[in-house]
């Protein structure tokens, strides 16, 4: 037969308190982390029933609250103990409660910023506006040319990197992307004009120049190069580009690509898109 002690527990509440599990309830933990908490001195209730079941008062439920306000703040079970019994006034605790409390809204607010600006440059390619985009790249550029290239590439794992690097990137960064491969271009112009051989190692070198102007969107692959030197030549836009520069430029590019992809173990006839 239960005893009357032994039943007003299992109900949870008694005179003196609540019980370890009405307690987990009430303050939404689990009955073996105030457990855990008694055994490490965090956290003891204040009482026992006859037959020793924990019993937790009003003052032990208010730090557990400040337990779990700090436990949010990202604070180790530890420095919540120190915290927690801090011998220095109310006012002072409170007051350093505050002030962790703003440094945290201030780091979840910077990840929300974060995603924020992750979702844009998945959604649109970039968190530049028009404006900085046609002061970057050109007068010829046309933001347009972002959304069609997410129709055309944005389910590839490619797209995904990209938008993560996009995402973090200032317009210092672009700004010195931009010189780099603008830079990188008038150098593969000037070979194409003056007849270095594609299949030659100056001509190696420049293309792997080329590859690893990719490497500040997504990581390319000498057989994702070549993919890359195909659709420059089948590609009317880019092949209006790339010849506007140097007439046969596109050809001459494809060529070198492909004969540095050949000296690093790629068969360009049968490269893929990996």
């Amino acid at each position: 037969m239960t005893a009357p002690a032994d039943a007003a527990a299992d109900a949870g509440l008694t005179d003196d308190g609540l019980t370890v599990g009405a307690a987990a309830s009430a303050v939404g933990v689990t009955v073996r982390t105030l457990h855990h908490w008694d055994r490490i001195g965090l956290v003891r209730p204040s009482g026992r029933t006859v037959a020793g079941y924990r019993l937790y008062s009003a003052g032990d439920l208010a730090r557990i609250h400040r337990v779990l306000i700090y436990r949010e703040l990202g604070l180790s079970l530890g420095s919540i103990g120190e915290l927690l019994d801090d011998r220095s006034s109310p006012d002072d605790s409170l007051r350093r409660q505050r002030a962790l409390l703003l440094e945290r809204i201030a780091q979840l607010q910077g990840m929300v910023e974060a995603v924020d600006r992750l979702v844009q440059a998945r959604e649109t390619g970039t968190v530049l506006t028009p404006e900085e985009q046609v002061e970057i790249f050109g007068r010829d550029w046309q933001p347009s040319w972002y959304s069609q290239a997410r129709r055309r590439w944005g389910d590839t794992g490619q797209w995904a990197q990209y938008a993560e690097n996009a995402a973090t990137m200032t317009t210092s960064d672009w700004r010195r992307i931009n010189d780099a491969m603008t830079d990188l271009n008038a150098d593969l112009a000037a070979a194409a004009r003056t007849g270095v051989d594609p299949a030659g190692a100056a001509a190696g070198a420049l293309v792997e120049r080329h590859r690893a102007a990719m490497g500040a969107y997504f990581d390319c692959t000498h057989s994702m190069h070549v993919c890359l030197g195909r659709m420059y030549a089948c590609d009317p836009g880019f092949s209006a580009y790339y010849d506007g520069l140097q007439p046969g430029l596109t050809r001459w590019l494809r060529n070198a690509i492909d004969a540095n992809a050949a000296r690093n173990g790629i068969d360009p006839d049968s490269a893929t898109w990996q």
